[in-house]
């Protein structure tokens, strides 16, 4: 029986050492050649590096090892991501390491703060056609030098994301089939414009369907973080449900005043203030560089061509208690269902003048380009 049970133990024990394991994670902390490594879902491991271990560096986006270069185990720092392949020990828990390819956190930073540069410099706006043999979309976009299409051609090796129907988080975005993109959906694309900005080559896309509602605030309740908005499209009351991922704006006056100014035209009549609230005339009598939010948001929105994502994005973040009801906004929500109420994914208040100006395409031609990210997407 002791022979069996010594057997036993010796099989379990050489099972544990030739059988390959691997660690995907972030370096936290080195210690001679000891590292502890933070997976993606939160748990550490150990890694031993062992002598003749083959240690590599790749960059950022590359997955042919024949562009990895060697790497010194002193050149690796916290921060890093490495994949490790080795064996357990004999403890159950230290990873002796036989491979270890590294990014360096300094590679995947500059990588990224590039793609939120294209991200954020690329085209957003609403799918109006979908051509999926030539693999092109027309995009509907608004800027303020106006309205105009986009023409949008992916490559085969374009990347297309989708993403989930209650959320627009990058990463919760999946991989998609162009087949996915849909006519009404809100897009958006990075990669390169053409001179005369009617094309555009498309190195990755990220889409979803959403719904937009453009009404007035019937009731706001801090308790269940809701509000219910008088839909003005489908003459409805919607109760709308705030989550720790809503982004809200509310817009400075002269700020909206501009915007709704683009809309119409090169003028705004007065008469188009909403009930109860300053003209325009005593608006643009207050002090016009009050709040320097506004001064910088209201100076990039002479500049023609600006992109509405960029300028909302810099506004401060609104929160329940800065809205109250029948003030007007307009948002951009999930589609919700029997179970769930649509969930707010991104909200603009003090939009009346707005509204005013524009009653039918509110949330189409505002928020469209800047729900999709606000240009956060970035690539890992």
């Amino acid at each position: 029986m002791f022979f069996i049970l010594l057997l036993a133990f010796v099989q379990r024990s050489t099972a544990r050492q030739s059988s390959p394991t691997r660690v995907l994670g972030t370096v936290q902390s080195i210690n001679g050649k000891a590292l502890t490594v933070l997976s993606d879902a939160g748990a550490a491991s150990i890694v031993s590096v062992e002598d003749g271990a083959k240690l590599l560096q790749i960059e950022p986006g590359k997955t042919d090892l024949k562009e990895a270069t060697p790497l010194a185990l002193g050149e690796l720092q916290p921060g890093d991501r490495v994949l490790v392949r080795g064996v357990m020990a004999d403890d159950g828990r230290t990873l002796r390491a036989a491979s270890l390819i590294a990014m360096k956190k300094a590679a995947i930073s500059e990588k990224q703060n590039k793609e939120r540069a294209e991200w954020q410099h690329g085209v957003g706006g609403l799918v109006k056609s979908v051509d999926p043999a030539a693999r092109t979309v027309v995009l509907a976009t608004t800027g303020f030098s106006g309205s105009k299409e986009v023409r949008l051609h992916l490559s085969q090796d374009a990347v297309l994301r989708r993403y989930a129907p209650d959320s627009t988080r990058f990463e919760s975005a999946r991989i998609a089939p162009l087949s996915a993109v849909q006519t009404g959906d809100q897009l958006r694309a990075r990669g390169t414009r053409s001179a005369d900005g009617a094309s555009f080559d498309v190195r990755e896309i990220v889409s979803g369907t959403f719904r937009n509602i453009a009404g007035t605030i019937t009731t706001v309740d801090a308790s269940t973080n809701s509000l219910v908005v008088s839909d003005l499209a489908s003459k409805s009351r919607v109760t709308l449900q705030i989550t720790g991922e809503s982004q809200m704006r509310k817009l400075p006056a002269p700020f909206a005043e501009r915007l709704a100014a683009r809309l119409t035209g090169p003028s705004l009549d007065a008469s188009a203030a909403p009930l109860g609230s300053p003209t325009a005339s005593s608006r643009r009598a207050q002090p016009q560089a009050a709040d320097q939010n506004t001064a910088s948001a209201s100076g990039e929105a002479n500049r023609a061509g600006s992109d509405f994502q960029q300028m909302l994005a810099r506004l401060p973040a609104a929160t329940l208690a800065d809205l109250q009801k029948g003030d007007a906004v307009m948002v951009v929500t999930t589609l919700g269902d029997e179970r769930d109420s649509p969930a707010v994914i991104t909200l603009l208040a003090g939009v009346e003048v707005i509204l005013r100006a524009s009653p039918k395409g509110g949330p189409d031609v505002i928020l469209s380009p800047w729900t999709l990210g606000g240009g956060e997407p970035s690539g890992n």
